[in-house]
């Protein structure tokens, strides 16, 4: 896996995720606190209203940021979006009005749904071998998943030494490092398309998803996923301190059993991946999370709850590291970012569904109700995802071409029933009915 970082283009980049990763995770402890100092016992509601602006920004600014960036040199639009995500960050330090939380992050999540559909579309242009982009994958999870227990404890060692608005300035450098890194980086350049208009760009990739079942399919599987998961990051402080009656430390480490079975996926998914296709690999992954969900009612001990987590966090990364391969079979290079914008804004519009879900659910009629709800609406979704994503999913699909002329280039390059690797396109506008 590591032999990736040879790669001097990808060491850059993924250097460059590393320390935005930290500056993140300082960023939302120091939010926390702040939002403790200006609402009090209201610091949940400031936290939750700051969480669902930030869906909503992804949910409808991803599209559009992908078609801007489809009209931008890629490392401009990279750096420019680190530099706007630090000045943003730099001023939250100052705010003294829970309503400028609110605007600032506002624009501070407008600038990552570029940013983190933009850099994900990089990576397979970057990596042109499979192999090397599974283990990139592998790599970039892992780096997500120590980012989670990596940096509160980097916040708990400075916070011993300075007050939490320093912790702001932590994530201002880590913003600024990644924009050097980005400039230093080689990227290659972007396949351009065909022109066409922005509202047109905007919704490319929704219409390349909604007529390709892999993706269609891929995006049933992330509301299974949203589904289990909302339970672990809404309700673990619940489980922990109102039904076994422990202290905060003990909600860090069922966090960190969901973290540990992330990353022990990860460490393994190159090799699985040898193996098996990527779709077996993926519902096993969402099964392992409703399984894990559905065992909440049991959950008795510190241990029980850690061991269930484990398990969710296993099947997290199983389902959600080979996305990127899924999107790479499944759109044109000069199409790659469309696809993964609208990847980003679909996933994230069902965690805004499934997070208030999990939380009013718990609060209203109970853990167990909430578990069990959620882990039912995840099995529905698994059994959707049987259904939509067909089994055979053969990368090369028989065609033809009834609405093109008989001597169109392409008709003429292939024939006029043909195979060849099918995807969505300006060619191929629905996908062939015997697949």
């Amino acid at each position: 896996m590591l032999n990736t970082l040879r790669n001097p283009t990808f060491r850059h980049l993924f250097a460059a995720q590393l320390v935005a990763l930290i500056g993140t995770g300082l960023a939302t402890v120091a939010l926390g606190l702040l939002a403790w100092k200006l609402a009090g016992d209201n610091a949940g509601a400031v936290l939750g209203t700051a969480l669902a602006i930030k869906m909503v920004a992804y949910v409808t600014l991803a599209p559009v940021a992908a078609a801007i960036a489809e009209r931008l040199p890629r490392r401009a639009f990279l750096v420019a979006l680190d530099l706007i995500r630090a000045g943003v960050i730099a001023c939250l330090p100052f705010v003294d009005q829970v309503w400028q939380i609110y605007v600032l992050i506002f624009f501070l999540q407008a600038a990552s749904a570029g940013f983190t559909p933009a850099f994900q579309a990089v990576i397979p242009d970057v990596l042109k071998d499979e192999d090397g982009y599974t283990n990139a994958l592998s790599l970039l999870r892992l780096a997500e998943d120590m980012e989670q227990l990596a940096s509160p404890m980097i916040a708990a060692a400075l916070l011993t030494v300075v007050s939490f608005p320093v912790l702001f300035a932590g994530t201002v450098v880590g913003f600024v490092a990644s924009a050097l890194l980005v400039v230093t980086a080689r990227l290659p350049d972007r396949v351009r398309g065909e022109n066409s208009q922005f509202w047109a760009d905007v919704t490319k990739g929704l219409r390349i998803y909604a007529r390709t079942p892999r993706l269609r399919g891929l995006m049933v599987m992330e509301a299974a996923v949203a589904a289990a998961g909302a339970m672990v990051y809404v309700n673990t402080v619940v489980l922990v301190q109102a039904r076994l009656g422990l202290g905060e430390e003990s909600v860090a480490l069922a966090f960190a059993g969901f973290g540990a079975g992330s990353m022990l996926a990860a460490f393994l998914l190159p090799r699985i991946l040898d193996r098996l296709a990527d779709r077996p690999v993926m519902i096993g992954g969402a099964a392992l999370m409703v399984a894990g969900v559905s065992l909440v009612p049991l959950v008795g001990s510190l241990i029980t709850l850690i061991a269930f987590w484990a398990i969710i966090g296993f099947g997290f990364s199983l389902t959600q590291t080979p996305i990127g391969r899924i999107i790479n079979r499944s759109a044109r290079e000069a199409d790659r970012g469309a696809v993964f914008a609208a990847q980003f804004a679909l996933s994230h519009a069902c965690w805004l569904v499934t997070y208030p879900l999990a939380g009013w659910i718990g609060a209203g009629a109970g853990l167990t109700a909430a578990a069990l709800v959620l882990a039912g609406i995840g099995a529905l979704g698994l059994i959707a995802v049987l259904r939509i994503w067909p089994a055979q999913d053969a990368s090369e699909l028989v065609h033809d071409h009834s609405d093109l002329p008989a001597d169109h280039p392409h008709l003429a390059e292939h024939g006029s029933r043909h195979a060849h690797p099918f995807v969505i396109d300006d060619l191929h506008r629905r996908w062939p009915r015997a697949a």
